[in-house]
């Protein structure tokens, strides 16, 4: 089943977070992250220039994760998984995750404090 992203939530979001990094893999399957600052353009990020070993690996293997970290201690890490095109990526999941605090409800399905950025 297909999930679809809430892209207005999701680009209100996005103001809170100044960077993110960017995490796709290579033929051997090891993760090769970059620092970024993609751009959310009527629903789908622009990442602009990036490096020879990204290229390969999202021409290779489209499917990345972008992670934009918080900026505040104990704050949430915004987490996209997305399909690539060349340096264009649609959002295929998206949601804000931290640490449960101790005690604290969660969602059924996960052990931390995450909330989903989706439709219905």
């Amino acid at each position: 089943m297909s999930v679809r992203v809430d892209l207005d939530r999701l680009a209100d979001t996005l103001a809170d977070y100044p960077f993110a990094y960017l995490v796709t893999v290579g033929d051997d399957y090891r993760a090769h992250t970059v620092a970024t600052r993609p751009v959310l353009t009527d629903g789908v990020f622009d990442l602009g220039p990036h490096g020879g070993t990204s290229s390969a690996n999202l021409a290779a293997h489209p499917d990345v994760t972008l992670v934009w970290p918080p900026r505040d201690p104990g704050g949430y890490t915004l987490i996209v998984d997305g399909r690539a095109d060349g340096s264009r990526i649609t959002p295929l999941r998206a949601v804000l995750h931290r640490p449960a605090a101790p005690g604290a409800p969660t969602r059924p399905g996960c052990k931390d404090d995450c909330r989903p950025l989706e439709i219905g």
